[in-house]
């Protein structure tokens, strides 16, 4: 097997894009109002909405079809909400989504530990694909959060001086 390689340049297909005669929309094509004039669909029918949709609040509606596996809740629901009353080209729309995708992670963790599974995180986030094709690698993310997480247990668990007390003459 071929070692991973770090130049996108190495890869096959890398840049296949790039020639224009292959390029379906160059030269850039000047659109009008006569382009939409051939087409001839209806909006598919609306799916019935029965669990909380959220979508941009720069749509009047939701989208005709829609997920339904996994509706907001908890925490991670919460935060979403939020995100939902921003445009989308805005930080507060994006960030909390972010965060509420991480938040939702420990959700699933804290879930799977209530009902009495305990996830295998460490086969779960790819370490031991990671440990075969890349274990230096591995080897330093694993030394920087143990590093990371020792140095904030040593700053959290430190013992703080005493103040001194001003010392009274003695009479």
């Amino acid at each position: 097997m071929e070692p991973i390689t770090h130049n996108p340049s190495q890869l096959p297909g890398w840049n296949i894009d790039n020639d224009p005669e292959n390029d379906p929309t160059y030269p850039m094509r000047t659109r009008t109002a006569d382009d939409h004039k051939g087409y001839s669909w209806e909006r598919p029918t609306q799916q019935p909405v029965n669990i909380e949709v959220l979508h941009s609040n720069e749509r009047p509606n939701v989208t005709a079809v829609f997920g339904t596996s996994v509706p907001p809740s908890g925490l991670s629901g919460v935060i979403r909400r939020f995100a939902f009353k921003y445009s989308e080209n805005s930080y507060l729309h994006w960030l909390p989504l972010l965060f509420a995708d991480r938040v939702n992670v420990v959700e699933g963790v804290l879930s799977d530990l209530a009902h009495g599974h305990v996830p295998n995180i460490f086969a779960e986030k790819g370490y031991p694909i990671e440990w075969k094709y890349d274990k230096k690698g591995l080897i330093l993310k694993l030394a920087a959060f143990t590093a990371i997480v020792a140095g904030t247990a040593v700053l959290l668990t430190r013992n703080k001086a005493p103040k001194s007390k001003p010392s009274r003459p003695v009479r």
